[in-house]
This record gives structure tokens, C-alpha cells and sequence, in this order.
């Protein structure tokens, strides 16, 4: 089951609900818009992984959504495939040159979608995370910029310790830290240095992220480490 949020934009409402129906099934969150206005503004407050979207809009089409979103810096990581009922070439060459990351023409079967869906995801995932310093790891995505996480799909809310610990620990998988090296990172040399305010941290850290807290492990006699991908 996948965590990623998908974003479709169509005008016609059967097309979303089928295209919903399918993508749920496959795990995914799924989101969706009728506009073109719609899409840019649900982009903004949702930041969808990867958006689906019809070229063919009232309004705003998609060639000019595909514009704004990526000379928008916030939103240019996220992946484009491109609906097209034309099957014009122009239009398509015109899409990819854009940023779109794939084309589907219509009508299209759902099972082939999906599989389009899964691969471009695929190449997506770290390539865009890593121009912007985004980290991806063990089912968190750590955004220094916005200094916000996502563990399992879920929004945490952590103080600026637990994330600068966070941040420091994940930059840096399979390093074993020491409590003072923690904490002269995240406070500087001044900072009155205990191991229990440390432990503290990293208590409060865990417990906020869930299953993903499991990340942070103890090594014994000596402090903390992120543990590394398997």
C-alpha cells in the first residue's frame, strides 16, 4: 500500500470518480479538482505527490496549470502525468517540455494508469526530494525549507529541538551521535549539555512519530543513530 497523495484534475466528474475508485484501491490518497484554478489552489494547501491532469480545461488548461506549478519552487517537485483526449503530438511535446513526467491518452484502461502512476513514482521518489534537501527515508519525509514531517502519510507536529535532532540524526543513516554531539548541533557549544535532556528529546521524538519513531535507535553506553535502509 502506497502513502502517496495523488491529485486528479478533470472537468468531467465520472472521469474523477473512476479514476478515485482505482487509485484508492491501490492504496493511494486520493484528491481531486474540476478547474484549473481549482487544481493550483489544492495543490498549494494539499501538496500532492503527483497530479493527473486533463490538458483540456475550462478556463485554465492544463498546459498553463503545468506552467505555473513548475515555476512555482514550492510546488515544482510534484510529478505531472498528462490526460489528453487530443493525442495531438504538438500538445504532448509541448506537455513534456513543460515538466510533465508522462502522458496518457483517452480512453485508457485503469489497470494501465495505475501502472504508469506506480512508475513514475518510482523514478520520481528522492530525485526531486534531493534538489530541494527534502529527505525520504523509512516511510518519513523530512522538509528542512518548510521544517515540516510527514511520518506514515500523517502531518507531526514536533518543537524546534525534536525537529533539528530529527533533521541532524536522518541526514546522516547508520551514524552512531553522542548525547553532546546532539545537542551541540541543534544548540551550539553554550548549550548546558545532560544526557537526560537528550534522552528526554529523543522520548518525546519517537512517541510523536509513531511507528516510524522505531528509526531512532539506541546504541547503548554510547547514544542515538538512524537506522540505516535495509
Amino acid at each position: 500500500m502506497s502513502n502517496d497523495t495523488i491529485l486528479i484534475v478533470d472537468d468531467e466528474e465520472d472521469i474523477r470518480e473512476l479514476l478515485k475508485y482505482n487509485l484508492e484501491r491501490d492504496g493511494y490518497k486520493v484528491l481531486s479538482a474540476g478547474s484549473g484554478e481549482e487544481a493550483l489552489k489544492t495543490a498549494r494547501l494539499k501538496s500532492p505527490d503527483l497530479i493527473l491532469l486533463d490538458l483540456m480545461l475550462p478556463g485554465m488548461d492544463g498546459l498553463e496549470v503545468a506552467r505555473k506549478l513548475k515555476s512555482d519552487s514550492d510546488l515544482s517537485y510534484i510529478a505531472i502525468i498528462m490526460l489528453t483526449a487530443k493525442g495531438e503530438e504538438a500538445d504532448v511535446v509541448t506537455g513534456l517540455e513543460i515538466g510533465g513526467d508522462d502522458y496518457i491518452t483517452k480512453p485508457f484502461s485503469p489497470r494501465i494508469l495505475n501502472a504508469r502512476v506506480r512508475a513514475v513514482l518510482r523514478r520520481r521518489q528522492g530525485i526531486d526530494y534531493e534538489s530541494k534537501g527534502i529527505i525520504a527515508i523509512h516511510d518519513l519525509v523530512i522538509h528542512p525549507g518548510k521544517r515540516g514531517v510527514v511520518a506514515s502519510g500523517r502531518e507531526v507536529e514536533l518543537t524546534f529541538s525534536e525537529f533539528q535532532i530529527l533533521h541532524f540524526l536522518s541526514k546522516r543513516p547508520g551514524w552512531v551521535f553522542t548525547r553532546s554531539q546532539i545537542v551541540d548541533e541543534v544548540r551550539g557549544d553554550d548549550y548546558p549539555v545532560t544526557d537526560r535532556s537528550v534522552d528526554v528529546q529523543i522520548a518525546g521524538l519517537r512517541k510523536k512519530l509513531g511507528l516510524c519513531g522505531n528509526c531512532i535507535e539506541t546504541v547503548r553506553g554510547v547514544g542515538y543513530r538512524f537506522r540505516e535502509k535495509t
